[in-house]
């Protein structure tokens, strides 16, 4: 009776049926060809689902892994002269199978010595383990980093191994051939592994975060419990404030719960990839780099963002470069041509020297020793000789530049004689221009070039253009009709590429076969140059790229932060990630047709699932069988699986009703995508390139029609597809849709970074870049897609659910917060205090939360590696932030929302002075200073007040007084790099910004003045005249 679906032995003869998926010779692991076994025959791992697994990985996964398939859950069986594994022994139907010495023992000791962590790929709803983990130190490294003596020697210890194991023979000893059984070995490896917070740093974490929350009850229960009857207004006002700071500390804190790292392996991406002789499979890349104003944004910022990215350390064939101007300037018409000139020259000597960064204004103003590793003689006469170009490269974009100040009346005009098409920015046609890439566009020494592509959207009066976001949509449909690269890279003109392997470290999480299919996108921190070495407005946010990211990252993934991201195109489109099948249950024919109903198992309801759900893909083969489509294959990314007409053909009634199905889906992608043929066949390709009889002329021509201002109407651009409207902040709501619909992301920290940007170091330009971030998140949590309310239907995890809120909630913490930076200067002025006196119960509880609150910050520091004064500038410009910045896009936003109101933001200044830091001391006036400003000289007003009054009343009002001057402390010290900034480098402050501070102070003095004097208050019995003379 069990034998009906008992598991059959190697040996015995009994082959299931083989089904359509061991027809495949590609390994569903490594994608390699499985090749065929001793007999001759094509090689079959298991013989109960015939799932295609070559031998390498089969033996791979009987000595490393769970020894089963990752289909079907089977313990693989021992073939043939494969070796013996711990297990072999208990199975007695394989005893005729071996040949190999009985006494032999497998090494168990590299099993108890594995330093690695493996990671659990869930394909068919059944765990597979091999990504991510590295098989202890048999490949760590690649021969470069080891001397002769101890290559050999390494090589000669893994050649034992597989001898003992039986994959190497004796007589194969020769050292060729030891090598290259290394070598694919080694390429076989996981392309990235998982490290996780050792225990000893993150459990202390975790007990002390529990604690405090235990801590912070207790005392939210004394504060509500003991109100100050004297001083019930400000008493109420400080426990609904720290109420508040509970409640954003909780979504702050919470997801960090779970912190990660991620290690790439590079070399062994190229041997999998890039075999030599063989051609290159290393996916395409698109980088889109986008700018709306050339002289706000300087070209030669963007010249130099280009310059890295043409010259990364990529296959030539498998980059373009797409520039987005949103302004339509000539300005950086031109300065693309020039700059396409310049890349001739520099993208050669960045390859043949391999230098590093390969933006050359940052590398040729690097502090160090240039010349350090650089072994070939000609070096540095070419490195003067290109820093010689450069510098008169940058002359003429100066020039250029200059000449852009004076706009002509009748407009620019090309260099050809004709009007140039964007003279009026608002109202001008969709322009394209191809620089390099295209035939006859080599460097000096005869090679390609990636492609050099510039776009210039088309604008019409009367049409919303949904300003960044809505430019790159256009990029991505432009691009999938030029390109369609499976992948995209999006960058900000500002930042450059750092690190000229970014692109390969991404694609080791992208291109590995168990993970990269369910991962939307991988972003990398943003670093920055040209930062004092204080970074007094918390500039590089270190606390949030090296703490609350890699948290996220052992969630769901980071949050997408705008620039710095590899993206997977199908992703964008909406697609859904593909779904695990799981694992059919077990039934058998000798158990009553209706026990099997009763238990919950039916074959027969489970074969009409099947086949209702081939629907989908009988109606997606239809379509791919139109004409219109060019014959690609549509896969929609949510099913794996096709079905073949022969499979299907008895559900077919007739070809006029399959031709009704096949024009009904074209108008459903007509519908979601647009009316553009080229671009809806290029979404049907998942894994890029164009569809075929297409030639350059059409694709510019459909390139141009893809832009056009009225191309995403009636469409689900903006909504479901693409960079999504409705907020400034675009990215936070384009990266939340992905995570709702289920999709992954990766944070990538390489040791190298990997993009550098600029970033506003002066007080004003930082205040009004917070501003516009935290307008956006105050969008969105007026939105339908605030993640108080949306996607509950979908995959996104709770932790990550909680991430997202705080990400939109943290601006309405300004309203406390400037409430809780007022009430210390209140309780000075009027002698009263928040808290009545404290007992000894009560004093525990203040010295716990304190005590638990440092624990906490300390611990955390001691993880993520961050230092301590990166963390105290970030705690400093939460308060500078918070009453300031975050409290005006409280606001603005409920005036955008509610009334109507719109507010247009000026972009952030990239270009810094000559001098070292000298932007740091510019100051603009902004009515963002105000707040702040009043807040410091009310603080010492009321500290000046406080001391004053315990100086006239005695020694007993000493003791009242030291907690609420350390409140006021508290708030002055946080204050103190803003205070610093409004001196400026002269100590000189607009006099308005003191005129408005004075005014205020003063008027609040003067209420304080009239509820209560200094003056002592008279005692005892009112004593008036009696009207009887004595």
């Amino acid at each position: 009776m069990a034998a009906s679906h008992s598991h059959f032995p190697c040996g015995s003869g009994e082959h299931l049926p083989p089904t359509r998926q061991s027809a495949s010779k590609v390994c569903r692991v490594c994608s390699d060809q499985i090749g065929h076994g001793e007999d001759g025959k094509l090689f079959v791992a298991c013989h109960v689902c015939s799932f295609p697994v070559c031998q390498p990985c089969y033996e791979y996964e009987r000595s490393e892994g769970n020894q089963c398939c990752p289909q079907c859950n089977t313990r693989y069986k021992r073939h043939n002269g494969c070796p013996r594994v711990v297990g072999d022994d208990e199975e007695h139907s394989d005893a005729d199978d071996f040949h190999d010495d009985p006494d032999e023992k497998y090494d168990a000791n590299h099993l108890e010595n594995k330093d690695y962590k493996e990671q659990q790929w869930h394909q068919k709803g059944q765990a597979f383990s091999s990504a991510g983990s590295v098989a202890g130190k048999e490949f760590e490294g690649e021969k470069e980093f080891f001397s002769n003596g101890e290559w050999e020697e390494r090589l000669e210890q893994w050649k034992a191994r597989q001898e003992k194991r039986g994959l190497l023979n004796k007589e194969e000893g020769k050292d060729e051939q030891v090598e290259d059984d290394y070598v694919l070995a080694e390429a076989r490896q996981p392309l990235w592994r998982k490290v996780p917070i050792s225990s000893s740093l993150i459990n202390p974490y975790r007990i002390v975060i529990m604690m405090r929350l235990f801590i912070l009850v207790f005392f939210l229960h004394f504060r509500v419990l003991t109100p100050a009857y004297d001083a019930y207004p400000l008493w109420l006002a400080s426990v609904i404030c720290e109420v508040w700071f509970a409640l954003s500390w909780i979504l702050d804190q919470f997801p960090k719960w779970f912190p990660i790292t991620r290690e790439t392996y590079l070399d062994r991406l190229s041997m999998r990839f890039e075999r030599e002789g063989e051609p290159n499979l290393l996916a395409p890349v698109d980088v889109y780099v986008s700018t709306v104003d050339p002289l706000k944004e300087p070209p030669i910022i963007t010249a130099n963002t280009v310059l890295s990215i043409l010259a990364v350390d990529y296959p030539v064939e498998k980059v373009c470069c797409y520039v987005s101007d949103d302004g339509a300037s000539m300005l950086l018409f031109d300065a693309l041509s020039e700059t396409s000139e310049f890349a001739r020259r520099w993208v050669p000597f960045c390859k043949k020297y391999s230098i590093e960064p390969r933006a050359p204004e940052f590398y040729f103003s690097q502090k160090i020793d240039y010349l350090k590793d650089k072994v070939l003689p000609t070096f540095v006469k070419e490195r003067r000789a290109m820093k010689r170009e450069y510098e008169e490269f940058k002359v003429k974009i100066n020039s250029l530049v200059a000449k852009a100040q004076k706009k002509p009346e009748e407009g620019w005009v090309m260099q050809d004689g004709t009007p140039w098409p964007g003279n009026n920015t608002r109202d001008h046609p969709g322009m394209i221009q191809v620089y390099l890439g295209s035939g006859g566009a080599l460097d000096v020494e005869g090679k390609e070039l990636p492609r050099l592509v510039y776009i210039s959207r088309e604008k019409r009066p009367g049409y919303n253009h949904h300003k960044k976001a809505g430019a790159m949509n256009a990029l991505v449909r432009v691009s999938a009709v030029l390109s369609n690269a499976p992948f995209m890279l999006n960058l900000d003109c500002d930042h450059y590429i750092n690190n000229s392997k970014a692109i390969r470290e991404a694609m080791c999480f992208l291109m590995d076969p168990q993970i990269g299919k369910k991962l939307c996108y991988v972003q990398f921190p943003q670093r920055f140059d040209g930062i004092d070495r204080h970074d007094r407005y918390a500039n590089r946010n270190i606390v949030f790229f090296d703490i609350n990211m890699k948290a996220l990252d052992g969630i769901q993934g980071p949050v997408y932060v705008g620039t710095g991201c590899v993206f997977n195109r199908q992703a964008l489109y909406g697609y859904d990630p593909p779904v695990s099948e799981k694992r059919p249950k077990m039934t058998c024919d000798c158990w009553p047709a209706w026990c099997c109903c009763c238990c919950g198992g039916s074959r027969k309801s489970k074969s009409k699932k099947k086949s209702g759900g081939g629907g989908g893909g009988l109606l997606s083969r239809l379509y791919t069988k139109k004409k219109k489509m060019m014959g690609k294959n549509y896969v929609r990314k949510g099913s794996e699986s096709l079905f073949d007409l022969e499979e299907i053909e008895e559900g077919l009634e007739g070809y006029d009703e399959l031709e009704k199905s096949s024009l009904m889906s074209q108008k459903k992608f007509e519908k979601r995508f647009g009316q553009s043929p080229v671009f809806i066949a290029s979404t049907l390709i998942e894994k890029g390139g164009l569809p075929e009889g297409t030639n350059s002329q059409s694709l510019i021509k459909e390139a141009i029609h893809v832009i056009s201002c009225g191309y995403e109407e009636k469409t689900e651009w903006g909504k479901e597809i693409g960079w999504i409207y409705g907020s400034v902040t675009e990215d936070i709501l384009t990266g939340f849709k992905m995570h709702c619909r289920g999709w992954k992301s990766v944070y990538c920290m390489p040791k190298r970074a990997a993009f550098k940007g600029s970033a506003p170091i002066n007080l004003s330009d930082r205040l009004h870049q917070v501003l516009r971030w935290a307008l956006g998140s105050v969008e969105i949590f007026l939105s339908r897609h605030c993640p108080l309310w949306y996607g509950y239907g979908g995959k996104l995890k709770w932790l990550e659910r909680l991430a997202y809120t705080n990400t939109i909630v943290y601006p309405f913490t300004s309203l406390p917060l400037l409430a809780y930076c007022t009430i210390p200067a209140v309780c000075l002025l009027t002698g009263k205090f928040i808290i009545p006196t404290l007992t000894n119960l009560a004093s525990v509880w203040f010295m716990a939360l304190f005590i638990s609150i440092i624990l906490t910050g300390v611990l955390e520091l001691r993880w993520s590696g961050v230092s301590l004064e990166d963390w105290w500038r970030n705690e400093q410009f939460w308060v500078i932030g918070g009453v300031s910045a975050h409290l005006f896009a409280v606001f603005q936003g409920l005036l955008k929302v509610l009334g109507g109101v719109d507010t247009n933001f000026t972009v952030t200044a990239k270009a810094a002075d000559d001098a070292e830091f000298g932007e740091l001391y510019l100051f603009k006036w902004t009515t963002l200073l105000i707040p702040p400003t009043t807040l410091i000289i009310l603080n010492m007003v009321g500290v000046v007040a406080g001391v004053s009054d315990a100086i006239n009343n005695g020694y007993g009002s000493w003791g009242p007084l030291f907690g609420k001057l350390f409140f006021a402390f508290w708030v002055i010290v946080h204050l103190y790099p803003f205070l610093k900034g409004l001196m400026g480098r002269q100590n000189r402050t607009p006099t308005i910004v003191v005129l408005w501070s004075i005014l205020l102070a003063s008027i609040f003095s003067l209420i304080w003045v009239r509820i209560d004097p200094f003056l002592p208050k008279q005692t005892g019995p009112v004593l008036k005249q009696c009207g009887v003379e004595c």
